[in-house]
């Protein structure tokens, strides 16, 4: 298994995933207006794992630039179609397959990255927030909110690599919101808040914001 079949597997997957409810639908408004309380007018905003766009076409009306990245080419492509089909599309958003590692490399930075359901499905999670830290503009913020599988049903964890092994499922770290918060810390983090926006209980997917030193 590689980034490549990762890619694959979201391609694969990308139709199913656009027509998918989502679960917590009061959560996520949290998320999202707890999120957007934290960018400016004149910000410039990475989103990693957009998926197929449905998060950054909320919040990229709010700042100057909204960059929307996704490994998945097939979610940027459906991404890229209800942004144009939109009735007023967004100037400051632009939805482009590539990775982080891909973007570091470059001499942008930006004042926020966004990472939502996005890291426990990256295969070096050490690596990719080393990633992140470097695309961000001194005293940036680091905004995620990551499902932390180690915190849940054993059986999930259990089930996860038989269900890869046959194509049913991606990729997933499996770790606890504390092993989490070490490795923000330790990428050159300081952690300013942790938050819970499940409104069905703990769904164990911490809302975290951190600062870049």
């Amino acid at each position: 298994m590689s980034i490549a079949s990762d890619a694959r597997f979201w391609d694969r997957a990308a139709r199913k995933y656009a027509g998918s409810p989502i679960a917590d639908q009061a959560g996520y408004e949290r998320t999202l207006e707890r999120t957007r309380s934290l960018l400016r007018p004149r910000d410039s905003v990475l989103e990693l794992g957009c998926g197929t766009g449905t998060t950054a076409l909320l919040l990229a009306g709010a700042v100057q630039d909204y960059l929307a990245t996704d490994i998945s080419a097939e979610m940027i492509a459906i991404a890229s179609g209800k942004h144009a089909a939109a009735a007023a599309p967004l100037l400051a958003l632009v939805f482009r397959p590539t990775t982080a590692e891909a973007l570091a490399s470059g001499a942008v930075r930006f004042d926020e990255v966004l990472g939502f359901n996005y890291l426990h499905m990256v295969r070096d999670l050490p690596g990719t927030l080393r990633d992140i830290h470097a695309l961000l503009a001194p005293e940036g913020l680091f905004i995620s909110k990551t499902p932390c599988v180690g915190d849940m049903n054993p059986l999930i964890r259990l089930a996860l690599p038989a269900m890869r092994a046959i194509g049913k499922a991606p990729y997933a770290g499996v770790f606890r919101a504390e092993e989490l918060s070490r490795h923000i810390s330790a990428a050159g983090f300081d952690i300013l808040v942790t938050e819970n926006h499940a409104t069905r209980g703990n769904d164990n997917r911490p809302y975290i914001v951190a600062r870049r030193k």
